[in-house]
């Protein structure tokens, strides 16, 4: 890649302003930087979540469970033995 001097930068630097114009320079100088950082920090790999943990179940999340699933079971027979009728 060519080396650039002040004098490429300064006509670079012009073109820019007379393309985008004086007012909208900053801002999209304030973009490429974001997007340059934005980057940078993909190029740094995802950061590394916290592991979720969750609290051992109690005994009476247990039961309450279990009187679901048998409650459940109940529903789905009565179920079967009206179908069947």
């Amino acid at each position: 890649m060519p080396n650039l001097g002040v004098g490429e930068l300064v006509v670079i630097f012009m073109i820019l302003l007379l393309v985008f114009g004086a007012s909208r320079l900053p801002a999209l100088g304030e973009g490429l930087g974001r997007t340059i950082r934005g980057f940078k920090r993909g190029l740094d790999g995802p950061a590394t979540p916290k592991p979720i943990t969750t609290p051992a179940p109690t005994a009476e999340a247990k039961d309450a469970a279990k009187a679901t699933v048998a409650r459940s079971e109940a529903d789905e027979a009565e179920l079967v033995d009206k179908t069947k009728s």
